[in-house]
C-alpha cells in the first residue's frame, strides 16, 4: 500500500489551514467565535485563581491579618463563581453553536457536489478523491473537521503561554538573599540561562517526540483508509436488508470472517499498527511521556530551592510551580499542535483538490421562449460523443428530430448508447463533436438552468427520498395537493394511495419517522412517475417506466400513456418492445449509431432489420 504524500513545508501548511479556517469563519462565524471566546476564557482566567490562592497562603504563612485574608477569601469565591458563570455561559454557545459539526463539513462537500458539471460528477476520479477524504476524515479525523480543533488548540496554546509567563516571570528575577551562602548561585545570570535552556529544550523535546509518533499514523494513511474501507463493507453485511437474504442462503457471513478476523490486517494484532505501536511508535510516545515527567521535576528542584534560599515565600511556590508547568503545557501543546497541522496539511490538500474541480460546460446567456404551445423543436446534427479518458466514440453521428408532441421510442441492446443519448438531450454532457439545436439554436448557448427546466426524467436508477408522499411528488416542502392527487392517479398509484392512513402527508420508509410506510419497486416507480408529471416540463422522459411494475400495472400505464403525457413530446425508453407500439416513431440505437427510425408497423416489416431481429427474439416466448 502507497503511503500518503510527504509532509507539507510550513508556508504551504499555513495557506492550506488559513484557507480551510476562512471557509468555517464565512459560513459559521459564530462557531468559530463561540470556540475562540470559549477557549480564551478557559485559558486565561485558571490564573486568576493561581494569583489569589498564592495571596492567601503568603498571609497564612506571614502576618495572618483577619480582615485581609477574609477579603483575599471573599474575592477568590466571587472571581470563581463569576468565572464558573461566564464558562457555562461560554459552553452553552459553545455547544449550541457546534452542533451537527460533522453535517457542517458535509454540507461543504454536498453543495460543491450540486454546482458541479455533471461530467465531472459522473467521473471515477471524482468520486475516489471524495471517498478518500471522507476516510481519512472518519479513520482518523484528518482534513476539514480537525482545522477548527487545531486553531482552538493554537490560541489556547498561546494564551496559556502567556498567562503563564506574565505569573512566572518573577521566578527568575526573584533574587536569593546574600545571606543564603551558596544558594545565591541562583542569582547568577548564566545558572538562570541554564535552567531555561534546559526547561526549553524539555519542552521542545516531549511533543516533538509525540508528533514523530503520530506521523506514522498520518503518512500510512491509505493503509488506514484500505482496513476502513474493508471492514465499512464485510463487517456491516448484517445491517443491510436488501442483502439479507443472499447472505443467508449463501452463507457469505463466513466469507466476511476471513477478512473481519484477519490478525494482519493494517488494525490486527499482528497488522502494520500494531507493529508500529510495538516498535518506533511506541518508543516515541513513551519517550514523550516521559520527558514531561522530567520537566515536572526540573522545575519543583528549580522552585524549591529558591523557596529554601529565601527568594520567595510558599505562596509563590505554589504560583511559580502551577504557572511554569501550565506554560510548558502551553509549550507542549503548541508544538504538539503545529506538528498536529503539518500532518493535516497533506489532507487539506486533497481536499481543496476537490473543492477546486472547476466547471468545464458553458452556462449560456439565452433566455428560452416561454411557449404555450410547448413548440420546441430538438435536433441532433451530426452528434458524437466520447466520455472523458475513453478512447471511442460512444455516440457517432446522430442526426435526428423531435416532432413536437410525439411519442418517441428509444430501442436497442445494452450499451447501444440509449443512456448516454438522454444524457446528451437533458445537456448532463456536451456533445464532443456535431450540436444539439434547439428551435434552431445550439443549446450551450442557452441559460444552463432554464434549459433543464424543459425535462420531467424518470430515470431507470431513480430515487425517492424517506420524506413525505408530497413532498417526494412535487419536490419541494410547500406544494399543491390537489395536484399531487392527480398527478398520483395519472401513474396509477390510487389503489396503493388508499392505504396510506395520512395520505399526502404520509412519510415514506422509516428513516426518520417510525410511521412511515415501506413501498415497494411498483409503488415508489409510481410515484417516480408522478413526479414527472408534477414538474410539467413540456418534454417527458421515461427510462424504463415499468421495470418493477407488474403485467397489469404494466399495461395500465400503456393505456393511459396518452393522458400521461398529455401534450408533452415524449421520449421512451424501454427493452419490452411491446411498449413501443404505443409510439409514434421509434429510433434504434446499435453500437452507438442510429441504424433505423420509423413506426412499429414500418421495422418490424423489415426482416433484416435490428428491430425485427429484437421484437422476434421477445414475441416468441409469448407465441408458439
Amino acid at each position: 500500500m502507497e503511503k500518503n504524500s510527504k509532509l507539507k513545508s510550513w508556508r504551504e501548511t499555513r495557506t492550506l489551514t488559513s484557507r480551510a479556517f476562512r471557509i468555517f469563519f464565512k459560513r459559521y462565524p459564530q462557531m468559530v467565535m463561540s470556540r475562540l471566546l470559549s477557549v480564551m476564557w478557559t485559558a486565561l482566567t485558571p490564573y486568576v485563581g493561581i494569583y489569589l490562592s498564592a495571596l492567601v497562603i503568603d498571609e497564612l504563612a506571614g502576618s495572618r491579618n483577619i480582615r485581609r485574608l477574609q477579603a483575599l477569601v471573599l474575592l477568590t469565591l466571587l472571581s470563581g463563581a463569576f468565572t464558573a458563570l461566564c464558562s457555562a455561559f461560554l459552553e452553552k454557545w459553545k455547544e449550541t453553536q457546534n452542533a451537527g459539526l460533522w453535517l457542517k463539513v458535509e454540507q461543504i462537500f454536498a453543495e460543491k457536489l450540486f454546482e458541479m458539471d455533471y461530467g465531472n460528477l459522473d467521473e471515477t476520479k471524482t468520486a475516489e478523491l471524495l471517498s478518500t477524504i471522507r476516510q481519512n476524515q472518519n479513520g482518523g479525523g484528518w482534513g476539514l473537521y480537525r482545522v477548527i480543533e487545531n486553531y482552538e488548540t493554537l490560541c489556547s496554546s498561546l494564551l496559556t503561554i502567556i498567562g503563564g509567563f506574565s505569573t512566572t516571570i518573577a521566578l527568575f528575577t526573584s533574587p536569593v538573599p546574600e545571606s543564603a551562602g551558596a544558594y545565591t548561585i541562583w542569582n547568577h545570570p548564566l545558572c538562570v540561562a541554564l535552567v531555561i535552556a534546559v526547561m526549553i529544550v524539555i519542552t521542545y523535546t516531549a511533543p516533538a517526540l509525540y508528533n514523530k509518533a503520530g506521523s506514522y499514523w498520518a503518512r500510512n494513511a491509505d493503509s488506514i483508509n484500505f482496513s476502513n474501507r474493508m471492514f465499512s463493507f464485510f463487517g456491516w453485511l448484517g445491517d443491510r436488508k436488501e442483502i439479507a437474504a443472499d447472505v443467508r442462503v449463501y452463507r457469505q457471513d463466513k466469507m466476511c470472517e476471513r477478512y473481519n478476523q484477519k490478525k494482519d490486517d493494517a488494525f490486527g494484532s499482528g497488522g502494520q499498527f500494531a507493529a508500529y505501536s510495538r516498535g518506533p511508535a511506541g518508543l516515541y510516545s513513551a519517550l514523550s511521556s516521559a520527558v514531561s515527567v522530567l520537566f515536572t521535576g526540573v522545575v519543583y528542584t528549580f522552585v524549591c530551592l529558591k523557596a529554601w534560599a529565601g527568594a520567595f515565600g510558599p505562596g509563590a511556590v505554589t504560583q511559580y510551580v502551577v504557572s511554569a508547568t501550565k506554560v510548558a503545557g502551553g509549550v507542549s501543546s503548541l508544538i504538539s499542535m503545529l506538528g498536529n497541522m503539518r500532518n493535516n496539511a497533506s489532507f487539506l490538500e486533497q481536499v481543496f483538490t476537490f473543492l477546486d474541480i472547476e466547471n468545464r460546460m458553458y452556462q449560456g446567456s439565452l433566455t428560452i421562449e416561454k411557449r404555450r404551445d410547448r413548440k420546441y423543436e430538438v435536433e441532433f446534427r451530426n452528434v458524437s460523443f466520447r466520455y472523458p479518458g475513453s478512447t471511442y466514440d460512444v455516440l457517432r453521428n446522430v442526426n435526428m428530430k423531435f416532432e413536437i408532441g410525439k411519442r418517441l421510442a428509444v430501442v436497442g441492446r445494452n450499451g447501444s448508447g440509449k443512456t448516454t443519448f438522454i444524457k446528451l438531450l437533458c445537456r448532463l454532457y456536451d456533445p464532443t463533436e456535431g450540436e444539439i439545436l434547439l428551435n434552431g439554436i445550439d443549446i450551450r448557448k442557452y441559460n444552463y438552468a432554464e434549459y433543464m427546466t424543459l425535462f420531467s426524467v424518470v430515470f431507470q436508477d431513480f430515487q425517492l427520498f424517506a420524506l413525505k408522499l408530497g413532498e417526494n411528488v412535487a419536490s419541494k416542502v410547500d406544494y399543491d395537493e390537489v395536484r399531487v392527487l392527480d398527478c398520483l392517479e395519472k401513474a396509477g398509484f390510487t389503489e396503493d394511495f388508499f392505504k396510506m392512513q395520512k395520505g399526502v402527508e404520509t412519510y415514506l420508509y422509516k428513516d426518520y419517522e417510525k410511521d412511515g410506510v415501506n413501498v415497494s419497486g411498483g409503488e415508489a416507480q409510481k410515484i417516480a412517475i408522478a413526479r414527472a408529471l408534477y414538474k410539467d416540463a413540456p418534454f417527458i422522459i421515461l427510462d424504463e417506466p415499468t421495470a418493477a411494475l407488474d403485467p397489469v400495472a404494466e399495461a395500465e400505464i400503456y393505456f393511459r400513456f396518452n393522458e400521461i403525457a398529455g401534450d408533452k413530446t415524449s421520449v421512451y425508453i424501454s427493452h419490452r418492445l411491446s411498449s413501443c407500439k404505443f409510439c409514434d416513431k421509434i429510433v434504434v440505437f446499435h453500437g452507438g449509431e442510429v441504424i433505423q427510425q420509423g413506426t412499429h408497423d414500418s421495422l418490424v416489416a423489415e426482416e433484416n432489420g435490428e428491430y425485427y431481429k429484437l421484437w422476434h427474439t421477445q414475441a416468441q416466448y409469448y407465441t408458439e
